[in-house]
């Protein structure tokens, strides 16, 4: 098994995990746990599992003076992003609201070209032409009925913050924190802001059916920690961009639980705008320059990084 492969494989691992959202949060959300509730579960148990890996990694906690406040409204954002999300459940189902969040690439675009006067390619007008057909499929069914306007503008607000987050988190001081160490510290702060709107019933729900405790430790487990790794293992093997393109499988995983585990209804209308969306994220991230604000998980593992130098450097060695 060649590196590459092992890096393509690892790219969709990454990418699948993180589209498993929808698997572990609908389950509590449906028994009646609130989406504040639920999302401090998962950044509760995220934080020791983000804490270990920095420790297993050699990575210290320590942070200047001057990156408190940046990370703590980062906190927010990322808090936000992932609340507007969980809530849009309740309006529009999982499979479009998952592929819709998917545009985030095009609005770091957008956000690039019109505070930080990048330039705005012709494929990147036709990417978001595309998505805007895509979305417009999206919003009516075959049936004639229209997506509720509060689910649509819930993911479009949590696409919305993330993709600011992805901006600030690579200006700034920010830029200068290792990203696993950045991770832990937004998702700390995330975490005392679901504190404070956490019902002390959610014991009660769990307890009653202790596949719901699995669900809440799944969704730290598989969208944060596993995810965070294989994206590294497979950045250091492929590179960023096609990691970054193979993130399409985040929707995808998610459509297709959806459709196979809560029963939703994929028609053709919506399976084309859906088509179309992901598809215009593909192609904006494989021709753009935003690759690096989507990726920045180098300095995530500095060992493996001085494993994969001596590598390079002994390949280049034995090289005719």
């Amino acid at each position: 098994m060649t590196d590459t492969f092992k890096g393509y494989a690892l790219g969709v691992a990454a990418a699948a995990s993180y589209g498993l959202n929808p698997l572990f949060a609908l389950p509590l959300l449906g028994a009646g746990v609130d989406a504040y509730s639920v999302l401090f579960l998962r950044y509760f148990f995220a934080v020791p599992m983000l804490a270990v890996m920095m420790v297993v990694r050699g990575r210290g906690f320590g942070l200047r003076r001057g990156q408190v406040v940046p990370l703590a409204v980062l906190g927010i954002l990322m808090a936000f992003s992932s609340l507007a999300l969980y809530l849009s459940y309740a309006y529009i189902g999982a499979a479009i609201a998952s592929t819709l969040l998917f545009v985030y690439p095009i609005l770091v675009t957008l956000i690039m070209a019109l505070f930080y006067h990048e330039r705005v390619s012709r494929l990147t007008v036709v990417c978001i032409l595309l998505a805007t057909a895509g979305i417009g499929l999206l919003y009516r069914g075959d049936d004639g009925a229209v997506l509720s306007p509060m689910g649509l503008l819930l993911v479009f607000l949590s696409a919305l913050s993330y993709a600011v987050y992805l901006v600030a988190v690579n200006r700034g001081q920010m830029k200068e924190i290792p990203t696993l160490k950045l991770t832990l510290y937004v998702i700390a702060f995330g975490l005392l802001l679901f504190a404070f709107r956490f019902r002390m019933g959610t014991f009660a729900i769990l307890s009653a059916n202790p596949w719901l405790w699995a669900s809440a430790f799944s969704m730290a487990l598989f969208p944060t920690a596993i995810s965070l790794i294989c994206t590294s293992a497979a950045i250091h093997k492929i590179g960023s961009t096609p990691v970054a393109i193979l993130g399409a499988m985040e929707p995808v995983t998610a459509v297709a639980i959806a459709i196979l585990v809560f029963n939703e209804v994929l028609t053709p209308r919506l399976a084309i705008g859906m088509l179309l969306v992901v598809a215009s994220v593909t192609l904006i991230i494989a021709g753009g320059s935003i690759t690096h604000h989507l990726l920045r998980v180098r300095k995530m593992f500095p060992r493996l990084n001085r494993h994969w130098r001596k590598r390079l450097a002994k390949s280049q060695e034995v090289a005719p």
